[in-house]
């Protein structure tokens, strides 16, 4: 089937007409790879809080307005008053089932989802959403939705294949797109070898990415340098061969990194919508800290335009093909290479991505406009310090009939309810107004605070 393609930047497309039963299971991204969600919740801190975000979009990605959302924690509840009351959303019914119960339901989904004695399993199971879906389509969710009797969004196969760089990175290479110099290595041991090699054609660094990867967790940077220590954990080959890479940035001769842009894309039966281009904010590790939309350093319908939207076209329309329906990205880099723009897909997310959520939001509330989206970790877990009333009583809490402001898309609480860290999205009519808006309320809040990792 020929997917028709929809380009719309700067507004939302014609999501699902369904309504769902979503699980949050933010730590099945790595599917049965257990080392990569342990690695995941050693460097991520709370986790199991991020299903939040999902609060304010699922009845905005599920039109069928009968929605359930069943997160791992207990959401904050000012933010859901916020959002009913201030912003005017229509949120979904909302229960919360903890990871290690949805982890125990892989081998028991018949037995225990007619626990009567659990109240969350018998409101899942009472609850008449016609569809299940969640961040991935894993082993327990497929179960969940036979054992309910109702079909999911996306296959496993769609979700799983589609997340896998190894294939993308093969397709686009055998459809002569331009691609990363890349060397496959089977085991570890392997990896001393596909570094030299890189080394021997010029590139100061290396990129080893695994199969599967999310949050910077599956990929890893490596010098080429002889007698520099090479280490690669063994959770990174759980899908087979890892992807050792050429490094492009300016330690390549002749080569000035311009960006790292990323289109959102959405996917249902019969087309493939591309509906914002986001900037990915990236730390020196280039792990995803954030997004700003637009990029600053490209316009709508120059060269680099046209090259990112045919090259997402592409990558979408692969995805396609693989099963996967729902919201996703493909992110890109952008270099001037001898005077000459060059734009390579680094890896396609076939989930809610963290650009995602700030886009939907920022779309429904203002088309076109500009929009920046920062993690930001407290220095010490706030307690009676409500965020809200501070940006409220200093103008800055984003209301509807505003052209500007900053709205709170989650709080992510400790296991003593103090908000540790949280993501806010500024909203304004261009990006320098929300950079803006980021530094006065830096000057605002009276106590340290750090951007962190998405």
């Amino acid at each position: 089937m020929t997917v028709t393609i929809k380009n719309i930047p700067g507004q939302l497309p014609a999501f699902w007409d369904r309504d769902v039963i979503f699980f949050a299971n933010m730590q099945s991204i790595f599917y049965e790879n257990r080392g990569g969600l342990e690695r995941l919740n050693r460097l991520v801190t709370g986790v199991e809080t991020y299903g939040g975000r999902l609060i304010p979009i699922i009845n905005l990605v599920f039109k069928g307005n009968n929605n359930l959302l069943v997160l791992e924690k207990p959401p904050d509840q000012s933010l859901i008053s916020y959002f009913e009351k201030d912003l005017g959303l229509h949120l979904p019914d909302i229960t919360v089932l903890s990871h290690s119960i949805y982890d125990n339901l892989l081998n028991q989904c018949d037995t225990l989802i007619n626990d009567e004695t659990s109240s969350t399993l018998t409101m899942i199971h009472q609850h008449n959403a016609n569809w299940v879906d969640g961040f991935v389509s894993d082993n327990i969710l497929i179960n969940l939705a036979k054992a309910l009797k109702k079909p999911t969004i996306c296959s496993m196969e769609g979700s799983k294949r589609g997340n896998n760089k190894f294939l993308l990175h093969n397709i686009l290479l055998e459809k002569g797109f331009p691609v990363f110099d890349t060397i496959p290595a089977s085991s570890p041991d392997e990896i001393p070898t596909c570094i030299a090699m890189l080394r021997n054609r010029g590139y100061k660094k290396a990129a080893v990415k695994a199969q599967i990867g999310a949050s910077g967790i599956g990929i890893t940077s490596l010098s080429t340098i002889p007698g520099e220590e090479v280490s690669v954990p063994e959770h990174f080959f759980f899908e087979g061969p890892c992807m050792v890479q050429g490094w492009i940035d300016e330690t390549v001769k002749n080569i000035r990194k311009m960006g790292s842009p990323s289109i959102q894309m959405f996917l249902d039966d019969s087309s493939l919508s591309l509906y914002d281009i986001t900037e990915q904010i990236l730390n020196a590790d280039s792990i995803h800290e954030g997004n700003l939309s637009p990029p600053p350093y490209f316009s709508k319908k120059d060269q680099v335009y046209e090259e990112l939207f045919r090259q997402a076209a592409a990558a979408g329309s692969w995805l396609h093909e693989q099963g996967y329906r729902g919201t996703a990205s493909v992110d890109f880099l952008v270099v001037e290479h001898r005077g000459n723009v060059e734009v390579r897909v680094c890896e396609i997310n076939a989930r809610i991505t963290g650009a995602t959520y700030p886009s939907v939001i920022a779309r429904h509330f203002l088309p076109h406009d500009a929009w920046l989206m920062r993690n930001i970790r407290f220095g010490i877990p706030l307690r009676d310090t409500n965020l809200l009333k501070i940006l409220e009583q200093a103008g800055y809490l984003f209301h509807p009939d505003m052209h500007e402001g900053v709205l709170p898309i989650n709080f992510n609480l400790n296991e003593d309810g103090c908000v540790q860290k949280g993501q806010f999205l500024c909203l304004g009519k261009n990006l320098n107004s929300c950079l803006l808006m980021i530094e006065k309320i830096e000057s605002l809040l009276s106590f340290s605070w750090d951007y962190d990792r998405d």
